[in-house]
């Protein structure tokens, strides 16, 4: 045999071998409680997760193994483990932890082996996660703060030496505060989060965070210093919600444990304590809700290192906890984002000149300047521009109620020191703001690279994707994420700007929408943590959550607070994790509970209604009475899930009751009319079930009537625009809702793209006089929508977390491609589709250990094929790749 054929035969070996790697299955994406191998968790029974890398059509996991202990080598032999689950015939790719009971400051290691689609056992990587505290007792430090009260402005400095005399092997710190903190350990920065912790209820609840600070130690002496800021817990600005007024208010507060770990396996921990001291510290004021004030004259070089002189510092104060209820922040931070270069720079004068940073953001600004001592400089930041091309706050700022004016509105104040080129970026505040005016006592050079902004916001991961041939739909798309992204800041808000608040109605109307593009379920547990910290005795919660007191009004009914079941079923939907519908269960039962008390013959007026609508108002009752109905039946649904029978029965009949005391008084079974028939009215029945199978098809003809009526343009406020292009493309109105939704002329999210907004906005009108924020949320559905309505990407109930798929596309007129894709559970979905001379073409992919139903619109006779062979339209199929054509 010659050498030419025996490097064929070796070539055609290796090619074997490679696609034979390819083709096996690979278990990736380890998460433990939806994070990559997080720390300082204190859940008792952590869920674990993972997904199948597994490109072979009709790959499936025919059964797995979950091994958790504290030895990554016992993982392998399984011995001396503290959990097996054993083998499991099971898809199921989410596991409750079950094992020995976790212990706090431990590192457990853990794999899971699954049987492939023709059962050969494949084992994933070993992943990790690490628990925390795992309950109060086991804090040894106590809470400090300085001598002053809740009206002294400037923040406090913190700080400790302490000697580690031995070689460290790892070391945590464990902070929580109430406030806001940042933490130093040798003169850096611990971690890169921004504004920890996250807010909550301060007398409920405490968040701490874990940080593994072990690169930053070293053998010998060390300094630790903290620095807290007020945040949500010294309120000292005024605004209509009273958070000055707080229960919980105080001067802000600390506790931390250090906990080193040497190689001689000894331990040691640095704590909170008397023997801390304080000082003031140069940044002079800071409010979560107006501006930071900076005096670099009063900077201390060095203060959080080992060789500061703190003869001059006083000492600290012991403070009782805020409440005892301190649990980890398993969630993703808040970062600074992306940096964003000024666009434009615009000089008035040589004390005054106007950043334009090209986009709306939430976050801040950070300024490089040099000047004389003294020099006081403002960065005044805003949405808008008044005539003359100066920042004008008049849109945000009308709610604020300041006793004079040392604290100006989103305006930070930085004083130089005067020693050459300066710095100065705020630690504990963010804003709303397109513009930064800056303005100065003294004569100052700057340049466009000057100033930049910083995009912050929780920082969840993309997962959402989509592409079109209308830039139109794109650009609304990413001002969608935009929005959505400068309202979440641990936890979902209204504006970033005006103010900062949890509103529910706007959190659950854009819930889908943060769903299908980011994973952000670990934002919306806490959030619904806040959720039972609020809730009433009775069952009632606020309409702003967190609250200082504010919000349990005479308006915060059903289309509000009917977060407490609506988000914990779209987590369910979404992920297939149960986890958020059984920690709320009793509130949810609460909640209906008191709305049903209340409510006559099924009915409630308990809500706010269809907030600025374009000009048509819908009936109160009937909305609140839809909300209610959405409860009952989310609560019945979870019931028989959690096979509690005897609640099953009970609110199911009490949704039938409902639903039939709204279809007896508001529908007119002659006309196929809700209501007055406006869009909302008729959206909002079509959207949550309310219409009996029967006459969907007439309510939705009726519907789109209605909307050509219009103009072709929406004509709803916040209920409508959740419901109303849902309603339209789930019951063969496609046509009619991609018409409405990319409309360029006023009333619609395109008049306010093609009008230069990058983010959505708070009105219908821009020109409006009130509700006039240029970045909200409350609008937002449609961010879903493109992924449903027109990708067809659609979640079956039956099968949730994507289990099975529901991939219903439309391909609408004016559209020549449309291409959506979601990161799912299971892995990537796609679903993408192309005009050609033909028809169309069709391409989908569904992860492995998942399933579809595909159901393909067909129309003038055209057919479905699949690889060239002819195909019924609605058809299941596995896991894969597929390319359909229309034609």
């Amino acid at each position: 045999m010659n050498k030419f054929i025996i490097k064929l035969i070796l070539l055609s070996f290796i090619l074997t071998l490679t696609i034979q790697v390819v083709a096996a299955a690979e278990i990736i994406g380890l998460q433990c409680d939806h994070l990559v191998r997080p720390i300082g968790i204190d859940n008792p029974e952590p869920r674990l997760s993972w997904k199948m890398n597994d490109d072979r059509r009709g790959a499936l996991q025919l059964s797995y193994q979950v091994i958790v202990g504290t030895d990554s080598l016992n993982l392998t032999g399984k011995l001396n483990v503290n959990f097996d689950s054993g083998k499991i015939s099971s898809g199921s790719s989410l596991v409750v932890y079950k094992g020995r009971a976790l212990r706090p400051f431990t590192k457990y290691y853990w794999r899971v082996l699954v049987a492939d689609k023709d059962n050969k056992l494949v084992s994933s990587t070993i992943s990790s996660f690490e628990t925390g505290m795992m309950g109060m007792e086991n804090w040894r430090g106590t809470w400090i703060s300085d001598r002053n009260d809740v009206d002294t402005r400037p923040a406090p400095y913190f700080r400790k030496v302490f000697n580690s005399g031995k070689q460290i092997k790892s070391a945590r710190a464990y902070i929580v505060a109430s406030g806001l903190y940042e933490l130093y350990l040798n003169g850096e920065k611990v971690g890169n989060h921004r504004l920890d912790p996250m807010y909550t209820r301060f007398d409920r609840r405490n968040l701490y965070v874990t940080y593994d600070v072990t690169s930053q130690l070293k053998q010998g002496k060390n300094a630790v210093g903290v620095l807290l800021g007020n945040g949500w817990y010294n309120h000292q600005a005024l605004a209509v919600w009273n958070f000055d007024k707080a229960p919980w208010r105080a001067r802000p507060t600390f506790c931390l444990d250090l906990r080193i770990t040497y190689t001689d396996g000894s331990t040691d921990v640095v704590t909170s304590g008397n023997d801390w001291k304080t000082s003031l510290s140069p940044i002079i004021s800071n409010n979560i809700y107006t501006a930071e004030h900076y005096d670099a004259r009063l900077e201390q070089k060095g203060w959080n290192t080992i060789d500061f002189d703190d003869s001059k510092w006083k000492g600290i104060t012991l403070r009782a906890s805020p409440s005892r209820n301190i649990v980890a922040q398993s969630m993703h931070p808040i970062r600074n984002v992306e940096e964003i270069k000024t666009r434009k720079l615009r000089k008035f004068s040589d004390t005054t000149y106007l950043f334009d940073l090209g986009r709306n953001i939430a976050g801040v600004s950070k300024l490089k300047v040099s000047g004389p001592e003294g020099t006081a400089i403002r960065l005044k930041h805003a949405e808008r521009l008044d005539s003359s091309g100066r920042a004008d706050l008049s849109n945000i700022d009308v709610y604020y109620r300041p006793k004079d004016d040392k604290d100006p509105f989103q305006t930070d104040i930085f004083i130089l020191k005067g020693s050459g080129e300066e710095e100065f970026m705020p630690l504990f505040n963010y804003k709303g703001f397109r513009y930064v005016e800056v303005t100065s006592s003294k004569v100052i050079k700057l340049e466009e690279k000057s100033l930049v902004g910083y995009f912050m916001h929780s920082d969840v991961p993309a997962i959402g994707k989509i592409s079109s041939s209308n830039p139109l739909i794109d650009k609304i798309w990413w001002a969608t994420n935009n929005s959505y992204l400068s309202n979440l800041f641990g936890f979902p808000t209204d504006c970033p700007q005006r103010e900062k608040n949890g509103w529910t109605g706007d959190g659950h109307f854009a819930v889908e929408t943060g769903l299908y593009n980011f994973d952000a379920v670990t934002v919306y547990e806490k959030w619904m943590a806040d959720h039972r910290d609020e809730q009433q005795p009775n069952g009632v919660l606020p309409d702003i959550i967190p609250t200082g007191g504010w919000g349990y009004g005479t308006a915060n009914g059903t289309d509000w607070t009917s977060t407490i079941a609506i988000i914990p079923w779209n987590i369910y939907q979404f992920y297939g994790d149960t986890k958020a519908l059984a920690d709320n269960y009793k509130n949810i039962k609460q909640y209906v509970n008191y709305i049903n008390s209340t409510s006559k013959d099924g009915l409630t007026s308990f809500g706010r209604g269809d907030w600025v609508p374009v000009k048509s108002t819908s009936n109160l009752e009937y909305t609140s009475s839809i909300y209610f109905y959405v409860d009952a039946d989310i609560l019945a649904k979870t019931a028989k899930l959690f096979h509690h029978q005897n609640d099953y029965l009970t609110y199911s009949a009490l949704a039938a009751k409902i639903k039939k005391a709204i279809n007896d008084k508001y529908f007119n079974s002659e006309t196929g009319i809700y209501g007055s028939g406006v869009q909302t009215e008729l959206s909002m029945a079509l959207q949550w079930n309310i219409v009996a199978d029967t006459d969907r098809q007439r309510v939705a003809e009726n519907l789109a009537k209605r909307v050509a009526a219009d103009g072709m343009h929406i004509d709803v406020g916040v209920l409508g625009a959740k419901a109303v292009l849902n309603a339209l493309s789930d019951n063969g109105q496609a046509e009619t809702a991609y018409k409405l939704a990319t409309q360029d002329t006023y009333p619609g999210w395109g008049w306010w793209i093609v009008n230069g907004a990058t983010t959505l906005l708070e009105n219908w009108d821009m020109k409006a006089t009130r509700d006039i924020s240029d970045n909200h949320m409350m609008f937002g559905e449609i961010g879903a929508w493109f992924f449903k309505g027109i990708g067809g990407i659609k979640i079956d109930e039956e099968n949730p977390g994507f289990k099975n798929i529901l991939l219903r596309p439309h391909f609408v007129s004016g559209l020549e491609h449309f291409t959506a894709s979601h990161e799912s559970p299971y892995g990537t979905i796609l679903s993408s589709w192309k005009r050609n001379a033909k028809g169309v073409k069709y391409e989908v992919k569904v992860p492995a250990n998942a399933t579809a139903n595909v159901e393909i619109p067909v129309i003038n006779g055209k057919k479905v094929y699949l690889n060239g062979k002819l195909i019924d339209n609605n058809i299941n199929i596995s896991a894969g790749s597929y390319f359909f054509e229309v034609r």
